[in-house]
Order: C-alpha cells, then structure tokens, then sequence
C-alpha cells in the first residue's frame, strides 16, 4: 500500500499570472478545469501536476521547497534564465556566493535553481530535475515509504528518492532546517490507493501527524510530515495527467 504524488500545490496571489510564468518557464501546458483549478500538466516523465491555488497570505521566509531544472550546455541554461527573466522572474541573492548553478525567483518571490550543465546528480533527470526541499533525513525516510519510492541519495544526512517509473527526484538537504514560519506555501497532494482512512492510519503510523488548517469538511485529509510540513492526501481515484 503507498499513496500516489497527484501534484505539487502552489499557493498564489494570482494564481492563474503564476501558472502562466510556470508553463512559459517548464514548457507544460495549462489547464483551466470546471471546478476553477488552474495546473499544469506535464509534457515529460514528470508524473505529477503542478497547481495552483489562490492565497492572501504574505510570503515570510524562504520556501521548504523549490525547482531544481535542468541544462544540457552554459548556452541552454542561459536560455532558461532568459526565458525566466522574460516571463517575469528575477535573479536572487540567497547568500549563494559563487556558484555554477543560477538562482532566480518566480513573480511571487518563489526561488528556482537553473543548475549548471554537467550535473552528474541529475544527469538522467529530465528538464524538471528535482524538488530540491529542506528537511532532515528522518523525513526523506518518511517520503519514501509514503509514496514507495526507494531512495537513491542517503549520506550526511541527506536523502533523494525517485519514483521507480523515472522522473525528477525530490530531495532533502539534511541539517541544519529552517524554523517554519506559518503553512507552507508549496505542498504535496497525495491520493490513496485504496481505502482513505487505512491510509491516513498507515501514514500516521509512519510519523505523520493530522492537521487543521481550516479547511473545514471536505473530502480530503490534512496531514503533517515528520518535519511538519503540510501534505493533503484525496480519496482514492485514477492518475489523470
């Protein structure tokens, strides 16, 4: 039994300018559905949706996770960063110092990685290379066997894991982990395999914690991972790209 990555979900200001910098950005088309959901649907191995969902709350610090994209020469990741920039994003001075990789932020002030060409890490990955996120090995440990798939990274406390299909990996730096500051502004959604509640206590038995956020009685569940970041998990239904 596992759960499956339905999505990477965004909060936003403006949900739809945001999706629009994201698909000019990764080449993924946008879908505008009847229940007003706004995502992207992958054109690679990626195998899981990126949405976006519509927030008033203020960005407070930097995000638990963030995109590690891929290039195949310093004239491609120049293209991205151009590109980027073009859609409207901004380079970023994170305290990176000199690297090869490049670090801009969306139109929110959400941070992107351009990684240099050459990256042995994610030489098989595709554009999409990682969610690179911040987090101790104990949640990498979690990730894995929430979602069952195996790690390929577990040293200095540092872990990645990779659905076994291909596709980016999701990866966690290790210590030290920045204090949270409020929700998340990015998240995972999750769907169950097969019955919800045997999920929810299979996820709970693995460390995760249930969660109010307000959302009040929907169909879905709010759960908390190891580290406290927020994940929802929906009821049992097919994998649509």
């Amino acid at each position: 039994m596992s759960s499956q990555l339905m999505a990477i979900c965004i909060d936003a200001h403006d949900p739809l300018g945001l999706a629009r910098f994201w698909s000019g950005v990764l080449g993924w088309e946008m879908l505008e559905d009847a229940q007003d959901e706004i995502a992207l649907l992958p054109d690679d191995d990626a195998g899981f949706r990126i949405r976006f969902a519509w927030t008033d709350a203020p960005k407070t610090g930097p995000n638990q996770m963030h995109l590690d994209l891929t290039s195949t020469s310093t004239d491609d990741q120049a293209a991205t960063v151009a590109r980027a920039l073009a859609l409207g994003g901004r380079h970023l001075d994170i305290g990176q110092g000199e690297v090869d990789h490049v670090v801009l932020a969306d139109p929110e002030g959400n941070e992107l990685c351009v990684i240099e060409p050459g990256n042995q890490f994610l030489a098989d990955c595709g554009f999409l290379g990682a969610v690179s996120s911040d987090g101790t090995q104990q949640v990498g440990y979690f990730w894995a066997e929430a979602l069952g798939w195996p790690l390929v990274w577990d040293q200095d406390e540092e872990t990645a894991i990779r659905s076994p299909r291909g596709g980016p990996k999701i990866t966690w730096g290790g210590p030290p982990v920045e204090p949270k500051h409020g929700k998340n502004r990015w998240h995972l959604d999750l769907a169950a395999d097969d019955d919800l509640d045997a999920e929810v206590a299979r996820l709970v038995g693995l460390g995760a914690t249930p969660l109010d956020i307000g959302q009040g009685d929907v169909a879905w569940v709010v759960l908390a991972d190891p580290d406290g970041n927020e994940l929802c998990l929906q009821p049992p239904r097919p994998a649509v790209l």
